[in-house]
């Protein structure tokens, strides 16, 4: 892979740097002895200038190296860790002015503690090795970090859906139709919609739709999508082609991920969606109606659905958006649940505002609470019947975790998935019980919510009780051992 010029030229100021300290010479003394002045030095080796050959001579001859070696991209084995980074497409697509942080300072750290950091990367690479993560993870960690950082409420989009809305659908009242984004996605922007385009592709069988880009874009969507699925798969191609959004995703789900813009992008885009479908003025009198009831009302959130023709999953993040917003409820946490057979449940999408709240996806391999009302509501599925089994299902609970101060009111929404789109999916919202909450969510000490002891995993709890207990708890037994094994220490050198 290429190396761009910019990573030449910290790559050879790193090891001029590591050669002039491994010869203990100052900036003074290799200028003395090169003749060239210490902070044309101190710019070489910060990665901002490229000597001439001649210079390079005088260089070489200072540091007692070979110019072949000192040109050479190879880096020594402290370095290599580095060598890896700037020989990647990591380092160029990092968005760092996202998070706020000048690429020269980044730069200045690598030239300032090169040997320190190396060491840092290469335990980091070591660790992504064993756990298995890929770059898509750290691309959507990142993304996880954007949206907290500006509480996930983006005014930009925001103020693009309200154009949107004025210049095409000025005279039409929501919930749009099926052939109304049909007929703008059309008539602006030349795409030809195959409601079954899927049908016959049996390899992408898993996936909710796929888009064809040419002068005259095809959308592919599956069969078996419902109405709000093909809704919220057209507006969110519509959110694409109004923000000009691009690189881009041509899958609904991630087959490969090739840079954080791409990544980013395709949550504008599902944001645009979310907020076309969900007004802001509109969806916010709603939730004031909800959250104002002195009891949980359910069927509140599931006429919202009805009304707007929304997925579970869009309401709540439109709930994300404006909690923080509108309400001043910042401490909360989404998450969505996925699972096959209702014996094993995966966290499959999360998000955490203002720190992170339990539970969190970072346990490999360990089963999730069954105790969690994302994970009752999946195992309730399978046994509604009739009518009911097409339905929205609906569940609160009040969620006190062990070991810790902290309380959240969880709201979660279900729908049984059409057997051939893949698992079932729960959506849950859950609200750190603050005085802030308190004074806005009028519902919150409903004595009919259940209340519920609960924790991350079944192998980190201390709760041997449990009747929902799923794994043994040998994670929570070995840190008790390793903490009776510190007291003992430290009583024995009379620390206690």
């Amino acid at each position: 892979m290429a190396i761009s010029q910019e990573n030449v030229k910290l790559i050879f100021g790193l090891k001029v740097r590591q050669l002039r300290l491994e010869k203990g010479l100052s900036f003074a003394q290799l200028s003395k002895l090169t003749g060239l002045s210490a902070s044309y030095l101190n710019e070489i080796e910060k990665g901002k200038k490229y000597p001439k050959i001649e210079k390079i001579n005088l260089l070489s001859d200072a540091l007692e190296v070979s110019f072949d070696d000192l040109v050479s991209l190879q880096l020594s084995k402290k370095l290599a860790p580095l060598g890896e980074l700037f020989q990647s497409n990591l380092f160029k697509e990092l968005p760092l002015e996202l998070f706020g942080i000048e690429p020269a300072h980044l730069l200045d750290l690598l030239s300032n503690a090169p040997a320190k950091l190396g060491a840092f990367l290469s335990t980091l690479i070591e660790i992504s090795r064993n756990y298995g993560l890929r770059v898509e993870n750290l691309y959507l960690n990142m993304l996880r970090s954007f949206q907290e950082m500006h509480d996930n409420y983006f005014e930009g989009i925001e103020e693009s859906v309200e154009a949107f809305r004025n210049q095409v659908f000025s005279e039409i009242s929501y919930p749009y139709t099926y052939q109304q984004f049909e007929g703008v996605l059309k008539s602006e922007y030349n795409y030809q919609i195959l409601p079954k385009g899927l049908e016959n592709q049996q390899e992408l069988k898993p996936l909710r739709s796929m888009t064809i880009p040419n002068e005259a874009p095809q959308l592919l969507m599956n069969p078996k999508l419902t109405e709000s699925q093909q809704l919220f798969t057209m507006s969110k191609e519509l959110g694409y082609q109004f923000l000009k959004l691009a690189p881009r995703p041509y899958t609904s789900s991630w087959v490969s991920v090739n840079s954080f813009e791409e990544v980013l992008n395709n949550y504008k885009a599902s944001y645009f969606a979310c907020a076309l479908a969900l007004p802001e003025k509109a969806i916010v009198e709603d939730l004031k109606e909800f959250l104002s009831e002195p009891q949980f009302k359910a069927e509140l959130l599931l006429n919202i659905l009805e009304t707007y023709q929304c997925t579970p999953e869009m309401l709540m993040h439109r709930m994300t958006n404006l909690l923080p917003k509108v309400f001043g409820i910042k401490e909360l946490f989404f998450l969505r649940f996925s699972t096959s057979d209702e014996t094993i449940f995966k966290l499959t999408k999360e998000m955490h505002l203002s720190g992170l709240h339990n539970p969190h996806g970072t346990a490999l391999d360990q089963h999730y609470c069954r105790r969690w009302a994302s994970i009752e509501i999946l195992k309730e599925l399978r046994n509604l019947e009739g009518e009911d089994q097409d339905a929205v299902q609906c569940k609160v609970q009040r969620s006190q975790y062990v070991d810790s101060d902290n309380e959240y009111l969880i709201i979660s929404l279900a729908k049984p998935s059409n057997k051939n789109i893949g698992q079932n999916s729960s959506v849950s919202i859950g609200l750190l019980i603050s005085p802030q909450m308190k004074r806005k969510v009028k519902f919150h000490n409903d004595p009919v919510i259940p209340v519920r002891i609960v924790n991350e995993t079944c192998e980190t709890c201390p709760l041997y009780d449990c009747q929902e207990r799923a794994a043994p708890a040998h994670i929570y037994e070995e840190s008790q051992q390793l903490n009776a094994m510190k007291k003992a220490v430290d009583l024995l050198i009379g620390k206690l």
